[in-house]
């Protein structure tokens, strides 16, 4: 089925990044402030609310869907909610159905549900990690722990899932550790992909000091790696390479220093069901109040169609934003799932 949410570049939305709770356990100095206030319960779509609009999303159009929080495993019952998501991969080219299911963690509870989320269909995560160095996991994190981090994606793997490390390329505070990581990668059988620092959401932190233009980054990596160009896309702004050394890919997430927006098939929504249809923009539209107002499937169809016919062209980042502006459609929506 083609799908029938088309924006106005001519772009189908076949992608669709869904935000099951705001909570996460770690306030990563890029994506969160370390004093976090909390939605309210009845602010957070339930399960039942959740479902519904993925099924319209599916229905219509969309093939992959990401799971994301704040950090999804901390939510009570993920793990029931996920086998509902997975009986639409068992027909994925009918009307309906889905191709892929997959969800971005920070790794904290992954050796908890990696066997869970393999049984629900899922076949590959995303796991944020930006440093092997325990105490500078602990300082970007600022609560997280890396040996837990590291236990969740072993058990990922060993369930048989694969995984692609996320990692946020700051300069001055992770630069040093690009190789070590592209290695380590290497050698638990890992793609890795790094990702710009972006301006979005209130964080109490300057991330204009840390931003690392990824041109710079790969021309050092090229230096000292093979590095080959690939075609390989997954449906989100990761563009791939071949590293001849260890096998696996490696990728670049470039918002700030190259525009990716021509190819962007994806809209998100939050925890609390506003649809947004950029990263950078605060378009949207509230489609928990349709929902909640007694609105049947057709009005929420309409209001996603109204929504995408927004969509603009691409994004517009701004690295002089001033320490508390917030420029995202969310105040600490993760960054790094692409």
């Amino acid at each position: 089925m083609l799908s029938s949410l088309i924006d106005p570049a001519g772009r189908r939305i076949s992608y669709l990044r869904m935000s099951v709770t705001d909570r996460c356990d770690m306030r990563c100095v890029y994506c969160m402030a370390e004093s976090m206030t909390f939605l309210p319960r009845e602010d957070v779509l339930d399960f039942e609310e959740l479902f519904r609009l993925c099924r319209v999303f599916v229905k219509h159009g969309v093939k992959r869907l990401r799971l994301t929080g704040g950090e999804p495993l901390v939510r009570k019952d993920i793990g029931v909610f996920l086998e509902h998501l997975g009986q639409w991969l068992h027909h994925p080219q009918q009307e309906g159905g889905l191709e892929e299911l997959t969800l971005t963690t920070n790794g904290s509870r992954l050796a908890l549900y990696a066997e869970t989320l393999f049984k629900a269909g899922v076949r590959r995560v995303n796991v944020s990690l930006d440093t092997l160095v325990d105490a500078r996991f602990s300082q970007i994190t600022r609560r997280g722990k890396l040996g837990t981090a590291l236990e969740g994606i072993r058990a990922a793997r060993a369930a048989g899932l694969a995984v692609r490390i996320n990692t946020v390329a700051m300069a001055g505070v992770n630069d040093d550790e690009f190789d070590d990581m592209l290695a380590w990668c290497g050698d638990i059988g890992a793609d890795l992909c790094l990702i710009e620092t972006m301006p979005m959401g209130e964080t109490g932190e300057d991330r204009t000091a840390t931003y690392l233009p990824l041109s710079k980054v790969k021309m050092e990596l090229a230096q000292r790696w093979t590095l080959e160009s690939l075609p390989d896309r997954t449906g989100g702004p990761a563009r791939y390479m071949r590293v001849a050394e260890t096998g696996r890919r490696i990728g670049f997430i470039t918002p700030m220093s190259h525009n990716f927006c021509d190819s962007c098939n994806r809209v998100r929504v939050s925890c609390t069901g506003r649809l947004y249809t950029c990263l950078g923009q605060e378009d949207g539209i509230d489609l928990r109040e349709i929902m909640r107002s007694g609105g049947d499937d057709a009005a929420l169809l309409s209001g996603i169609q109204t929504a995408i016919a927004l969509k603009p062209r691409g994004h517009n980042f701004m690295l002089g934003a001033k320490p508390g502006e917030v420029q995202g459609p969310a105040r600490h929506m993760s960054v790094t799932g692409g």
